[in-house]
């Protein structure tokens, strides 16, 4: 048998206590990311107008023009990269209640994820052995 630390060890699916405490965990970064995204929508629903306070009908000087289309462009990055972490934690919300058995379980080798990376990460879907495996492969 091995004895190493760095080994993952396949075992039964997770305590009911445990499945809830990552239930909340990824309510709460569900409910801090749906927050943020509000944030990111009272942003771009403001003309440049209102968000400068100006209400005249003059147009700004382009140096403005083009710091403000910066800025719009920042900000919907921000909330795509926001979207787009709200679509996993949603998955991952949907792994833990269609199927609790395999949660926290590596989608590549089937073996049971890390409680601290879990933690960190709830909506993890690879071990930390495999989630480096791929990039490593990825940067070649």
């Amino acid at each position: 048998m091995p004895t190493s630390e760095n080994t993952a060890k396949k075992s039964k699916a997770m305590s009911k206590k445990l499945l809830q405490h990552f239930e909340k965990r990824l309510m709460e970064e569900r409910r801090r990311a749906v927050k943020e995204l509000g944030n990111y929508g009272e942003a771009f629903g403001a003309t440049s107008q209102e968000s400068d306070g100006d209400l005249s009908s003059y147009s700004f000087h382009m140096a403005d023009q083009g710091t403000d289309a910066m800025e719009r462009e920042k900000a919907f990055l921000f909330a795509s990269q926001e979207g787009r972490f709200l679509w996993h934690i949603d998955e991952a919300l949907r792994r833990l209640y269609r199927s609790p058995e395999t949660f926290g379980k590596c989608h590549n080798c089937g073996n049971d994820i890390a409680f601290e990376r879990l933690d960190a990460l709830p909506h993890a879907r690879y071990c930390i052995q495999c989630k480096q495996r791929e990039e490593d492969a990825k940067s070649k």
